[in-house]
């Protein structure tokens, strides 16, 4: 029975990836060179045929400029709870159309709604600033 859930959720990964793919209008070659992934290995995950680790779904996830977080909760390494508010800092993070001060007050804000700690603030801060200096 949980050989049949594993089954189930890395089809829908794969089915995921391939439509997250599409949607950045990248070919399933262009990808695998951004991922520094192979390309028959993407195709078998695309497929559901194999179940990526954790750091390869990162590397998917930066080259989709997607969360790395919403793959994890996907492929089943995270549960859909621990994930949602790293989700939303990492759309506020990513977003091309704010500027750092924006992006600072939008979580500020995000994060008194939601009662975040500090220690989160820092993190997204380094991240934040890792993303834009890898951008510049």
């Amino acid at each position: 029975m949980a050989k049949l859930s594993i089954n189930h959720t890395v089809e829908g990964l794969g089915e995921y990836l391939r439509d997250q793919r599409r949607q950045a209008q990248l070919s399933l070659r262009q990808l695998a060179e951004q991922a520094n992934v192979s390309n028959p290995y993407l195709s078998q995950i695309e497929r559901g045929l194999r179940r990526p680790s954790a750091e390869v779904l990162q590397q998917i996830a930066k080259a989709l400029r997607i969360s790395a977080e919403s793959l994890y909760v996907r492929a089943g390494i995270l549960d859909a709870d621990d994930s949602g508010a790293r989700m939303v800092e990492d759309a506020i993070a990513l977003d091309p159309r704010l500027t750092e001060r924006q992006k600072s007050v939008l979580l500020e804000i995000y994060r008194s709604f939601t009662g975040a700690d500090a220690s989160s603030n820092e993190e997204l801060s380094e991240a934040i600033q890792a993303v834009n200096t890898e951008e510049a």
